[in-house]
């Protein structure tokens, strides 16, 4: 644990400026490349936890690597190189201020706003009658802003257009190049004997270009269920298999912690990080059907370092 990675301070030839996410390190180099380093730092509720998850930035970082290529016929993504395990450097874009959400069950955070009563998520409609873990007759597209700091906040397609965040072209192309991936990743995921759940995807633009930027189809960014005894639990009414952070989150919740002002985040055991690295290396080798090869983490800051300057002298 004590070589996870939840903190660079890296100084690159060129470097403009610097990022910090909740989760990934983004490096300006001359507005003209993005170097992002998949720290191994977690968040849920939109607070980042105490400790780091051994390999969880690897896993991450290759995840999101596989399916950017996988769906550059459907959209040009940011993409240029993986000069590190952790790694990944692209096109330098303006980003849209706001992340396209798609859902294709009704679990998780709209489920939880389902039973308190809500019928609407994002200006769409939910019908009455739904149950934990239901299928949508079609996937459903629930945009948030992408807030700076603190939680994002989610917005209907009128307010994005109304508030000019997104211009109505753009943002159509948004929706269409979105439930597109959707549906790519749902039939990958499906030969896994995986479901794909609900994701978000982040778009920017460059030279007039819309482009798929950071990570997709991910722990981080996505939930999956196991298709294997899908129908059977969701029959009984009983808590679906899944791979995603949803057991991260509930494991906070039964700490007594929602991310709510004034809540501090608890510390988490030992054994849990490690259960919580297994769970990441799982989804690596389920949804990509490859065994997960463990980088050498001996000194990992100096390795990253060492490798993204390499890249940088010779691009």
């Amino acid at each position: 644990m004590k070589n996870a990675i939840i903190k660079t301070d890296f100084q690159f030839p060129g470097q403009k400026s610097v990022y910090k996410g909740k989760v990934r390190d983004v490096y300006n180099i001359n507005d003209e490349l993005l170097v992002m380093v998949a720290s191994d730092r977690i968040s849920a509720f939109d607070v980042v936890l105490p400790k780091g998850i051994p390999y969880k930035g690897q896993v991450l970082n290759q995840i999101a690597a596989k399916f950017l290529d996988a769906t550059a016929a459907i959209v040009p993504n940011w993409k240029i190189a993986v000069p590190d395990p952790m790694v990944t450097v692209g096109k330098y874009c303006e980003p849209f201020p706001v992340e396209m959400i798609i859902r294709g069950y009704l679990t998780g955070s709209s489920w939880r706003s389902y039973k308190k009563g809500s019928r609407k998520i994002c200006g769409v409609t939910i019908p009455d009658g739904m149950s934990e873990h239901q299928r949508f007759p079609d996937p459903i597209i629930t945009p948030t802003t992408k807030a700076t700091e603190g939680h994002d906040e989610d917005i209907s397609r009128e307010e994005i257009i109304k508030q000019g965040l997104v211009s109505e072209k753009d943002y159509d192309l948004l929706e269409k190049y979105t439930a597109e991936l959707f549906k790519k990743g749902s039939e990958i995921a499906d030969k896994m004997g995986l479901i794909l759940v609900d994701t978000k995807y982040e778009f920017g633009k460059t030279g007039g270009q819309i482009y798929l930027i950071d990570e997709i189809h991910t722990p981080d960014s996505s939930r999956y269920f196991y298709k294997d005894g899908y129908e059977e639990r969701f029959a009984k009414g009983e808590p679906q298999r899944q791979l995603s952070k949803e057991f991260v989150r509930e494991w906070l919740m039964d700490q007594g912690f929602q991310g709510h002002t004034g809540q501090q985040a608890p510390d988490m055991p030992d054994d849990f990080v490690n259960m919580v690295s297994d769970r990441y290396i799982e989804l690596y080798e389920s949804i990509t059907g490859e065994k997960f090869i463990r980088a050498d983490v001996s000194d990992v800051l100096n390795r990253v370092d060492k490798n993204i300057r390499g890249f940088l002298s010779e691009y």
